[in-house]
């Protein structure tokens, strides 16, 4: 018989995709106020891997990742994915989204991105929701994976979720330390 374990906490991001950065700008305190104050925040990147979203966000796409400083139970990933779709609609233009919201959480050992979109790989998680992992932790730095998307091959956005592991690693650290 197997023992259940606790869930390991996990270090909440959301991507975002987006043509105008004031929508990212003026969204950001209703995500804070969701999800906690904001652990770190990467640069702009530009974004041009399809065209996917041109039609409804517009031209040029740009890209940020947003990390907070609040843990969360990964279980909960189905719930915060579907509150990041409400966030989108409620900002529609013209029946349009302005911004695409994509949650996922890291730990040590992973990446993990929610999606509302079925594939082999992926598996379902409840509420319409599948979890798709996009890196492990392995040779002391983050690998994708056959299936990773593209973007998420990029230096730059390795170089962004190991400084956040770095942050997410001093964050239970510090809780460690505060439980003695």
């Amino acid at each position: 018989m197997s023992t259940k374990r606790h869930q390991e906490e996990a270090l909440l991001f959301v991507g975002a995709l987006y043509a105008s950065p004031e929508i990212c700008d003026r969204l950001l305190p209703e995500l804070e106020y969701h999800f906690g104050s904001t652990l770190l925040e990467s640069p702009v990147m530009s974004w041009d891997h399809s065209q996917y979203y041109s039609d409804e966000l517009g031209m040029p796409i740009s890209r940020r990742f947003i990390f907070f400083e609040r843990l969360i139970d990964a279980s909960l990933l189905p719930e915060i994915k579907v509150l990041t779709d409400e966030i989108e609609c409620r900002n529609l233009t013209d029946g349009k989204r302005q911004i695409n919201l994509d949650p996922g959480y890291l730990t040590e050992a992973k990446v993990i991105l929610a999606s509302t979109k079925n594939y082999s790989h992926r598996i379902y998680l409840g509420r319409g929701i599948y979890a798709e992992q996009e890196y492990i932790f392995s040779k002391g730095s983050y690998q994708p994976l056959s299936h990773t998307y593209t973007d998420y091959r990029k230096p730059e956005y390795l170089s962004i979720f190991i400084q956040a592991r770095r942050r997410f690693r001093d964050l239970l650290s510090a809780r460690r330390v505060a439980a003695v």
